[in-house]
């Protein structure tokens, strides 16, 4: 029998989606054979993290399901004895790279990694607070179904439980390393208001995504694609594709992995928001299999991030977003033209290429952020009241995030580095600390 990992990171009260969650890990140990480790990572408020211990004692034991509810404290208690374990350069700094004190979307995804590595799980399933599942007949749409029919099986045999395959007879071989979808519903980056005020400058502000030499038309197609996941179609019938999965079509809400999480970790960005979607562009370029399906989940906004402090925190992050482009474009062109020289033969992600890479990016002319700052900062004063409010704050931290958008790629080449150690270290540590006895390490 397989362990896997479910993992629900949350920092808002959601005792609805850790049932809901629960529920599709009730579904994963009754249809296939597997240990499922739900874990929910939770960085919330006292009353939030009080309620979801609640809704946690509530939950109905089945056997093949195993809940673990870990706050803030727990997890550091085990970061900080994996560390000690791993005997990293820099332990502080890897500590706080790990549980940051500021939102980091890559680093509660790390942290599900490591606390998957030390219950022995061979594959981590990430599911999002502010999402659902679709329902169809009165049952939900659960995307482990496709998940664990395929995933780490070698493509060859995969390739019998998909709907089709366009990847090449050549990958063979490999080993399922990513499946994933999407979502459907509300954009995935709350900024339709910004449309909604001037089209044009959406247009202007989405396009710094891409990279600054790119066409006018290619950003245009960019901007048109961006944010939207798969629309609004609802789910009707299964369909899935063994392939190179293009990374624009999965969401990090609806996504799992093998293996090449145990290599190379997520950039651990604070305030970023998509510092988390490395690793599937690290799988496509790589050349891994992976398998998309169609199994969205349903995408909605919580309230904070639209009053006065959420509005600026996540503009914050919006901006920074932009700013790390300058260094993931880069990165993502140099992992495209290496492809499968990323692999060793065992197609294992070779983690010291990729961190070389990431030192390589952090080399990099600044005068493109630059420009993204100028253009965003005409934009916001374009958009007028509240956001152009926001722009004189912008003003204000010019220099401050063109450093910290450096800074957080010197963090993640960091990190790469002591990755292996800290996998390592984890499957030797247990989940939960005992204390020495005697002279006895417990763990």
């Amino acid at each position: 029998m397989r362990k896997i990992c479910l993992t629900l990171p949350t920092n808002r009260e959601c005792a609805a989606t850790i049932a809901a969650v629960n529920e599709e890990a009730v579904y994963a140990a009754e249809h296939f054979d597997a240990e499922v480790h739900l874990l929910i990572l939770d960085s919330s408020d006292a009353p939030a993290l009080a309620g979801h211990a609640r809704t946690v004692r509530e939950l109905p034991r089945v056997p093949g399901v195993v809940v673990h509810h870990l706050g803030e404290t727990e997890q550091r208690d085990f970061l900080q004895r994996v560390i000690h374990r791993a005997d990293v350069m820099k332990p502080e700094l890897v500590l706080d790279l790990m549980l940051p004190a500021d939102v980091s979307y890559g680093a509660c995804t790390n942290r599900a990694f490591l606390i998957g590595g030390a219950l022995g799980c061979q594959s981590i399933h990430r599911r999002d607070s502010d999402s659902r599942y679709q329902v169809v007949n009165g049952a939900p749409v659960f995307p482990i179904h496709h998940e664990l029919g395929s995933l780490g099986k070698r493509a060859s045999d995969a390739v019998h439980g998909v709907s089709e395959t366009t990847l090449d007879p050549r990958h063979a071989d490999k080993p399922v390393t990513m499946a994933g979808s999407s979502f459907v519903g509300e954009l995935s980056v709350d900024i339709g208001e910004i449309y909604q005020i001037d089209p044009d400058v959406y247009t202007d502000m989405v396009g710094l995504w891409a990279p600054a030499d790119w066409s006018d038309e290619e950003k245009k197609q960019l901007v048109d694609e961006s944010f939207r996941g798969a629309g609004s179609d609802p789910f009707t019938r299964d369909h899935s594709t063994l392939a190179l999965v293009d990374p624009l079509r999965v969401d990090m809400c609806n996504i799992s992995f093998h293996q090449v999480h145990e290599r190379v970790p997520l950039p651990p960005a604070t305030n970023t928001i998509g510092s988390d979607y490395f690793l599937m562009h690290l799988v496509h370029d790589a050349a891994l299999p992976g398998v998309l399906h169609n199994r969205n989940i349903e995408n909605f906004y919580t309230g904070e991030r639209r009053t006065g402090p959420g509005f600026l925190a996540y503009q914050m992050r919006f901006v920074k977003f932009f700013l790390s482009m300058l260094y993931f474009n880069f990165l993502y062109d140099r992992m495209a033209r290496a492809g499968e020289s990323l692999l060793d033969d065992r197609y294992q992600v070779r983690a010291s290429v990729v961190a070389e890479l990431v030192r390589e990016s952090t080399r990099l002319d600044r005068a493109e952020n630059v420009r993204r700052l100028d253009v965003l900062d005409a934009s916001y004063r374009k958009l007028g009241g509240r956001y152009a409010e926001f722009a004189d704050l912008l003003a204000s931290r010019r220099e401050r995030l063109l450093d910290e958008a450096r800074h957080d790629m010197e963090d993640f080449a960091l990190l790469i580095e002591v990755w292996e150690a800290m996998m390592s270290a984890s499957g030797a540590t247990s989940l939960h600390h005992i204390p020495r006895q005697r002279g006895c390490d417990r763990r």
